[in-house]
């Protein structure tokens, strides 16, 4: 059992900062092995439309916003999911690369290593960082050797370049889907609302209701000022007649036989005779039917026009992966980062040997 009395300053030395340094610099000049970065930057960038002679609603189907932050996001979460890490694998074999180095245990993959722990080490070895500010994705590859850390960054942004445009063209063949099913909507509406003017004109034998309303309106009219025009010549006949002279009968019955073809068009506008004759009626029935026509034959219209801007989308690129900067081909390892971690690894063995002075001599005082 170590006694107090046994841990002079010099032993305490050793203990706490000659044999850990010791153990550190063996490790970092002998064992730790050279971990090569290959840095790439990249941002996504959105195809617009021309959509200055679009009407309506097509609007809101042609051109694109500026790439939105969940895009971004999208990319990094793929960029390090299982799913990319397995199809690197199948192409790059990157298991054989990570377990090549035997000797350095702590930045080895272990052999055998379940699937759990050969993400979470490829998520170490591949930092993707999204920068908001500038819009850019700066992808960051850890390597043992300088050209595969290049190849395998290279092969991670096309691998994104492929997810960028799947999903880009998946969001285009989805508004594609939803204009052909408004387009199928608004042609039903169409034939449906058709088939009611027709039958309505079918039904009441009339082409245009409004059209026999102006005409019986103006007959009407006609009717009314030769009834005044006759009851005008009858005052001026019985001026000098009597009311048994024939022209004085004749012009009485002229006026009665015009008052009541002019009270049977009255009657068939106003729709006191039947259902047949009520032309005001079947006048606002046939407006209400050929506004809704017209009504469906434009939102079909807008739905041709919808629909063709939607193929345009899918069938071109709407969204890229720009790469502002290629994978970089390292020249010099920058892990591990043997002075800085020594340098920081002697700082806090200093202040371990601090403590344990401090430790030791407040118990020897109490001691005392």
């Amino acid at each position: 059992m170590i006694e107090l009395k046994d841990l002079t300053p010099r032993r305490l030395k050793i203990v706490l900062i000659a044999a850990p340094m010791l153990l550190a610099t063996l490790y970092f000049t002998v064992f730790a092995a050279n971990r090569y970065v290959s840095e790439s930057t990249v941002a996504l960038q959105h195809a617009s439309n021309d959509v200055s002679s679009l009407p309506g609603a097509a609007l809101l189907l042609a051109g694109l916003s500026s790439p939105s932050r969940s895009e971004a996001l999208y990319l990094r979460q793929y960029l390090q999911s299982l799913a990319l890490l397995k199809d690197l694998d199948a192409k790059l074999d990157l298991r054989k690369h990570y377990e090549a180095e035997k000797l350095d245990g702590f930045a080895r993959l272990w052999g055998g290593a379940s699937q759990e722990r050969f993400l979470d080490y490829f998520r170490n070895r591949v930092d993707v960082t999204v920068d908001e500010a500038s819009a850019t994705i700066t992808v960051r590859v850890q390597g043992f050797d300088p050209a595969f850390a290049q190849t395998l960054n290279r092969a991670i942004l096309k691998e994104g370049e492929r997810f960028v445009n799947e999903m880009s063209h998946s969001l285009a063949r989805e508004k594609l889907s939803f204009a052909e099913s408004e387009l199928a909507r608004a042609g039903e509406h169409l034939q449906e609302s058709t088939r009611e003017v027709l039958a309505f004109q079918n039904q009441y034998g009339l082409l245009d209701p409004s059209i026999d309303a102006q005409a019986s309106g103006a007959l009407s009219a006609q009717m009314q000022a030769s009834i005044t025009r006759s009851e005008a010549e009858l005052r001026g006949l019985r001026s000098f007649m009597t009311e048994d002279a024939p022209q004085v009968k004749a012009l009485r019955s002229q006026i009665r036989a015009t008052q009541a073809q002019l009270e049977v068009e009255r009657t068939r506008a106003t729709g006191t005779g039947g259902q047949s004759e009520r032309l005001g009626a079947l006048t606002i029935e046939f407006k209400s039917l050929r506004m809704k026509a017209e009504f469906a034959l434009d939102a079909y219209k807008v739905a041709l026009v919808a629909i063709e801007g939607a193929r345009m989308e899918a069938t071109r690129k709407l969204t890229s992966l720009i790469v502002i900067e290629p994978a970089t081909l390292p020249e010099t390892a920058e892990y591990p980062r043997r002075l800085y971690n020594l340098v920081t690894l002697f700082v806090v063995c200093l202040l371990l040997y601090a403590v344990a002075r401090l430790v030791i001599a407040t118990i020897r005082e109490h001691q005392d």
